[in-house]
């Protein structure tokens, strides 16, 4: 599997988004029901969805967040099977974007059954080949 990292990414072949969330200067981090593992907020854009709108929707989905600041990092692609591509050799793009959370929601509304707030980077990832990279690119860019 590859990852790559860019500075701009043409829009239409944006199909997901995720969100490096923090709280009170701690990692959210969220847990979905059907899975023992840690995942960054995320997911798909819908159709017709403009990529700031599907990051700040999976955002609240998925922590529950209610009042937060949220601005694009980079794009990113990934080569290789995964849950989206169904090729050894298909390159799909995203967007990474930073956040900082105020307020949440008393209860999730989604299929996350917990979030965790931490400041450590959980060991047991869902996508343990993606995440890591992700956070080393951030780190990098002096996002972290």
């Amino acid at each position: 599997m590859k990852v790559k990292f860019y500075d701009k990414v043409e829009d239409r072949l944006l199909k997901f988004t995720v969100i490096l969330a923090k709280y009170q200067g701690s990692w959210v981090f969220c847990k979905h029901k059907e899975r023992d593992t840690y995942e960054i907020p995320g997911g798909h854009r819908e159709k017709g969805e403009d990529i700031l709108c599907a990051a700040k929707r999976e955002l609240m989905e998925e922590t529950g967040a209610q009042d937060f600041d949220i601005s694009p990092m980079c794009a990113y692609s990934v080569t290789g099977k995964t849950r989206v591509n169904e090729k050894e050799d298909e390159e799909t793009f995203g967007m990474i974007f930073t956040s900082d959370i105020r307020t949440f929601e008393k209860e999730l509304h989604s299929e996350m059954e917990k979030i965790i707030i931490t400041n450590e980077l959980p060991d047991n990832w869902t996508y343990p080949l993606i995440y890591p990279r992700i956070f080393e690119e951030a780190k990098n860019r002096n996002v972290l």
